[in-house]
């Protein structure tokens, strides 16, 4: 079988002869210098990388330097009362950066299936699609987690803020042209043999309802013999050596998701929990990976939810810093990496009638999730029929946005509505009672380009407070900017420089010996 070597191994043997070369030009002495010593200057030249032996791939769906940046100005600004003060994250300190192209197959503004499929396995792929070769979908392609798992025998974690079966998750285990394709993601999850997964439930129950003989996810990975654990208590109670296991969180939220962030109570498990748990139980002698999604950035991006978004970052910071903590008793063995699969909403920080300030501060009004305020508020708010200005008691309470005609205006300070911001907001209440968020077919285009495909006052209030902080989005979906990766630990000067997301694989592969 012919030997194939790596393009950076191509570089390094190339530089380790040339350095041979100058060596057997040396005089005669030098040259007669035993083989010993020889192959202690060419390691003193180009010295050994460092193989990891714990990997930790943490992806924030949605991610954008926006998002990162926006999150540590508001961290600064609320730790220093106010002032201009940029704070780090966990993994912002983190001594390697990269800079990473997104783009798919077939859009510069790709989906998270492709994007997460390209760094999992290496490959450009159909938006939509996962592992699968683009247009005939007839190729598999093998993600670096099957491989660490089949190949090498490492233990493997896949954790999500999300549905366990969502595109991002699904793209490490799962090979199907369309990412909807749930029964089958979920039977691919199951037969994936990989040690742990954590997060929100499956999305297949709807295909269950219709075809009555199809089993769920949580049959499905039963009949694989993984233990599915569905209560917080139980997920506490996991002690390593438990087996294979799929842990769904116990208090879920839109769409079968964990709470966002800013609305989990006190004690509830988040991001940060799943992983802690993920490294007790798959730390081993032999060797792990984990992919942890915050897959919840995205979703609040997707909501122009910027206040959610922050929250959902600072809570993915927690988490990484669980495994800096693992990296500190593992120095040599131990890689971190955070990047994200593409950017989502078009996020800028500054607006119009900000001009060059922020007040970011504001954010920290907004107590509930746009995702929440629209599950639980509104449909009371159309059932109850309640004026504008009793919604807008309840929007004061939410996001702080006072109208001019409260009694309390003059205190409300840049909170206070003008008379135009309140104007919008009442056409959006307006269209919320006479349309909704769940009779597409009759919005129309200018509806769908202020609010979305989501529910319009809701929408309304989120861009109000967005515009008085000094943030705006350009749209609901993702869009092509880059995203920035950081990297820490064995083999993290790999990652630096501008490259593309199927890069990360290789890189990967290349530093594990995958083939």
């Amino acid at each position: 079988m012919k030997k194939t070597i790596s393009r950076r191994g191509f570089l390094r043997a190339g530089a380790a002869a040339a350095a041979a070369g100058m060596l057997a030009g040396a005089p005669a002495a030098a040259a007669a210098a035993p083989a010993a010593e020889q192959e202690n200057c060419l390691e003193a030249l180009f010295p050994a990388q460092k193989k990891p032996k714990y990997i930790f791939l943490f992806i924030g769906d949605g991610m954008g330097t926006a998002q990162i940046q926006m999150t540590r100005f508001y961290k600064g600004t609320m730790e220093n009362g106010g002032a201009v003060v940029d704070a780090d994250l966990s993994f912002t300190v983190f001594p390697q950066t990269g800079l990473v192209t997104t783009y798919d197959s077939t859009s510069f503004c790709p989906d998270s299936a492709s994007t997460a499929s390209s760094i999992a396995s290496g490959h450009k792929v159909e938006s939509d699609t996962l592992n699968v070769s683009p247009w005939t979908h007839d190729e598999i392609y093998r993600t670096i987690a099957e491989h660490l798992h089949n190949d090498k025998g490492w233990k493997v974690g896949i954790v999500t803020t999300v549905n366990v079966d969502h595109a991002t998750p699904a793209a490490f285990y799962a090979h199907q042209n369309s990412r909807k394709n749930y029964v089958e993601i979920s039977a691919e999850l199951a037969h994936s043999g990989f040690e742990y997964f954590a997060g929100g439930d499956y999305q297949d129950e709807s295909w269950k309802n219709t075809h009555g003989l199809i089993p769920s996810g949580q049959e499905l990975a039963r009949h694989q013999y993984y233990n599915v654990v569905t209560t917080q208590a139980e997920a506490e109670a996991l002690k390593p050596g438990a087996g294979k296991t799929v842990v769904i969180a116990e208090k879920l939220a839109d769409s079968k998701s964990l709470n966002y962030a800013l609305d989990a109570q006190p004690g509830e498990w988040k991001l940060t929990d799943y992983v802690k748990k993920g490294i007790e139980l798959l730390d081993n002698d032999k060797g792990f990976f984990m992919m942890a999604e915050a897959g919840k950035v995205d979703w609040a991006c997707h909501a122009n939810d910027a206040a959610s978004c922050i929250h959902e970052v600072l809570e993915l910071s927690n988490a990484v810093q669980a495994a800096v903590e693992f990296y500190q008793a593992h120095p040599d063995e131990t890689l971190i990496l955070v990047t994200a699969d593409h950017e989502t909403g078009g996020l800028s920080l500054g607006y119009a009638t900000t001009n060059y300030s922020t007040y970011l501060t504001q954010l920290s009004k907004q107590t509930v999730s746009a995702a929440k305020f629209m599950l639980e508020y509104i449909p009371r708010f159309r059932e109850q029929k309640l004026s504008f200005e009793q919604a807008m008691q309840e929007v004061r309470q939410c996001f702080g946005l006072v109208l001019p005609t409260d009694p309390d205006a003059a205190s409300a300070g840049r909170l206070c509505l003008t008379d135009y911001e309140a104007g919008q907001l009442r056409d959006a209440y307006e269209r919320t009672l006479t349309v909704g968020a769940s009779s597409q077919a009759k919005m129309s285009q200018q509806d769908y380009e202020h609010y979305g495909p989501y529910d319009p006052f809701t929408m309304a209030v989120c861009h109000t407070l967005n515009h008085k902080s000094g943030v705006n989005h350009s749209t609901y979906c993702h869009s092509g900017a880059p995203v920035a990766l950081y990297a820490m630990g064995a083999g993290a000067e790999t990652f630096n420089g501008a490259y593309d997301n199927t890069e990360i694989y290789h890189k990967l592969a290349e530093l594990t010996g995958v083939e």
